[in-house]
């Protein structure tokens, strides 16, 4: 008894003294000790936090501008031509609907024009739909159901509706075209949909595009506590998209959401460092490792990756992600507590001391990159 007694205080006291007394070791050595050049990443007085990652390149800025800017003017044809010239790389359609969808937000003369001169466009008719899935959201807020107006919850729960109807007519127009039904998954919850009105836009979804980014993002929303899952159906669904995330593709984020969405709520104490736990988070890596550099969604998953990394002890993959980003940081996990250039030099300083990675003598060049 007296053995079992001594190994559980020494378990209590190594947890003690890796809560409390480590990171307060390594916040001092970051603060006076560190420097980020010595080992292969970006110096302190470059960190940028304005933004996750590289800005776009210049032709897409200004491809993307162009399109505003004509359908500002009143001219559809421009975005009609860049919506279709994705063809079915459906991510990169879906994106390109996003842009206008932010387009439409600030006027949407345009997008009426377009849809009385193209009846049966199903890109239009998707974009309409999806403006008023997001108008019903605007309307509604981010407030918990109990806290928003009676007034204001009846015109968001009449609207969801309408524009699931506005979805399916739009999926008739073209049955290859998962548009419209990532809009009505994305409206299904705020629509109080259960599972078996659910499933089926699920399937209707991945029988067009099995991979598609934000299809499995908004399920993800679906399938999280909060709304008509738990915590096991979502992480259930999220090491899914880790196994079934082709090369190429980033859908093994998707994991990392799901972190977001469990810890966020639970704490640090939700998140399991087992090695199974790690080896999922190195599946994500070496997904990550198979996406274009320039895929502009990247930079923000590396972030997150990073973070999970760290959390789960993982000091030198963490390291390997910190290189990989930059000298980029503004992105969520530093930005909450309002200093993101601060938290993010803690965390790698974390993860270089902890590590225990040798100095590098030759900086590498600095970005997000494979």
């Amino acid at each position: 008894m007296t053995v079992f007694l001594a190994v559980v205080l020494g378990v209590f006291l190594c947890g003690l003294y890796r809560l409390f007394i480590v990171p307060r070791r390594v916040g001092r050595w970051v603060g006076s000790g560190f420097v980020a050049s010595d080992y292969g990443l970006a110096p302190r007085e470059q960190l940028d936090p304005g933004r996750p990652g590289p800005p776009p390149a210049p032709y897409r800025i200004k491809e993307r501008q162009a399109v505003a800017d004509a359908a500002w003017e009143g001219d559809w044809r421009a975005a009609e031509a860049y919506v279709r010239a994705a063809g079915e790389d459906w991510d990169e359609h879906w994106s390109r609907i996003e842009l206008l969808w932010q387009v439409a937000r600030e006027d949407d003369a345009w997008l009426d024009a377009w849809r009385a001169a193209q009846p049966r466009n199903c890109d239009a008719a998707t974009l309409h739909a999806k403006l008023m899935v997001h108008r019903a959201w605007e309307i509604r807020g981010g407030a918990y159901a109990h806290e928003v107006p009676k007034e204001r919850m009846n015109r968001f729960r009449a609207m969801l509706p309408a524009a699931i109807e506005e979805a399916r007519k739009a999926a008739l127009l073209d049955p290859v075209n998962p548009g419209p039904w990532v809009v009505m998954i994305t409206a299904a919850r705020g629509a109080q949909y259960g599972h078996d009105q659910f499933q089926p836009l699920w399937e209707e979804l991945v029988a067009r595009a099995p991979h598609h980014y934000e299809g499995h993002w908004q399920t993800l929303q679906y399938w999280c506590a909060k709304w008509f899952g738990s915590d096991r159906r979502m992480m259930r669904f999220a090491r899914e998209a880790v196994r079934k995330a082709p090369p190429g593709s980033p859908l093994a984020g998707i994991y990392l959401h799901a972190l977001s969405e469990l810890t966020g709520r639970s704490g640090a104490s939700a998140l399991s460092a087992t090695p199974a736990a790690k080896g999922i988070l190195k599946q994500v890596a070496a997904s990550f490792d198979e996406v274009a550099p320039d895929d502009e969604r990247l930079p923000a998953l590396r972030h997150l990756l990073a973070h999970y990394m760290l959390r789960s002890r993982m000091y030198a993959a963490a390291l390997d992600q910190f290189r990989l980003i930059g000298p980029w940081c503004g992105a969520e996990p530093w930005r909450k507590d309002g200093d993101p250039a601060a938290a993010f030099e803690t965390a790698r300083g974390t993860a270089a001391k902890l590590s225990r990675a040798p100095s590098i003598p030759t900086p590498q060049v600095q970005g997000i990159g494979r």
